[in-house]
């Protein structure tokens, strides 16, 4: 998805730049024109290997705010798995998101699984928590396991988009199992036919 940002940046000749965290900034570099450039941003997207498993969305978001001067769009590409104490996390991002989207045009891209959606019945399940190691074992047999399990996960969605509603900040849902493409495009062709009302 970086990627394919980055290549469409080269061809509206946009700068690009680009930020890696985890719980904190591991990388950074500034925004530039050029493919050689674009080509470098594009490497380090993808052979990125994070130094912490942790992730906090809030230090992207605050590094964006004190290192880039002039307005720029930003795009926010995440799972927003913001881990057991969801509510809690969200709350403390939405003011930082808030404060970004007035300086900037924050895009948050969230990255879904469809398997974080609705588990499969196959019995016993042993599921990790890829930050923390923590591991619970659920029985997928369990049509009320999967229901609760489905329910979960839905809500945290719904407050997650009344989150980016409430703060003005545009959002797409990208899945794992599906084409990127398209989506973008129609995402994008919407925000041009918004702007030129």
């Amino acid at each position: 998805v970086g990627s394919i940002i980055a290549f469409s940046a080269v061809k509206n000749s946009d700068k690009v730049g680009l930020i890696l965290f985890s719980d904190f900034v591991e990388l950074y570099i500034p925004p530039k024109k050029g493919r050689s450039h674009t080509l470098r941003v594009i490497r380090e997207i993808l052979f990125f290997n994070p130094k912490n498993r942790r992730t906090d969305l809030t230090i992207p978001v605050d590094f964006i705010n004190k290192i880039l001067k002039r307005k720029s769009v930003a795009f926010l590409i995440s799972d927003f798995c913001l881990g057991k104490a969801f509510e809690e996390q969200l709350e403390q991002l939405a003011p930082k998101l808030q404060s970004c989207n007035r300086r900037h045009d924050l895009i948050s891209l969230i990255i879904t699984d469809p398997r974080e959606w609705e588990l499969p019945d196959i019995g016993w399940i042993t599921l990790e928590d890829a930050e923390t190691s923590e591991q619970i074992e659920l029985n997928t047999s369990n049509p009320a396991v999967r229901r609760n399990y489905g329910e979960l996960a839905a809500g945290r969605q719904r407050m997650l988009e009344k989150t980016f509603r409430s703060s003005g900040i545009d959002f797409l849902h990208l899945s794992t199992d599906g084409l990127y493409m398209q989506p973008l495009v129609g995402f994008f062709a919407a925000r041009r036919r918004r702007a030129s009302l």
